[in-house]
């Protein structure tokens, strides 16, 4: 799972935080880099990986990428893992259940690729 693999690396899962707490608004890569102290071209690797993998999408502004996070994808991982937590059996955890059917889906961009999970 592409998604998964992305989250794996502490940069990658960093970033993705980030631009979720940012929200809707995103954050420019400048920003971004700033927040998580890291060298522009490393900043580049990471986000390449977590667009790849379909958990972030960026849009051009002027001359500025802004970032944001896809809440779509990330609520269909979150459900996917749940889906499949425990293979399936009763893990003995009291979660309760979250949605995050508050969170408007992130618009698509031209640019964007659209991933299923599997």
């Amino acid at each position: 799972m592409t998604a998964l693999a992305a989250l794996a690396n502490p940069q990658r899962l960093r970033a993705f935080r980030a631009l979720v707490q940012a929200g809707q608004q995103g954050l420019s890569a400048g920003a971004l880099g700033a927040r998580l102290g890291l060298a522009p071209s490393a900043l580049s690797f990471h986000l390449k990986g977590l667009s790849q993998a379909g958990l972030i999408h960026g849009e051009a502004r002027g001359r500025q990428l802004i970032y944001r996070g896809d809440f779509g994808r990330m609520n269909a991982l979150l459900g996917y893992l749940t889906q499949h937590c425990c293979a399936g059996t009763d893990c003995g955890l009291d979660l309760p259940q979250v949605t995050c059917a508050d969170v408007p889906p992130t618009p698509p961009f031209s640019n964007a690729r659209q991933r299923s999970l599997p």
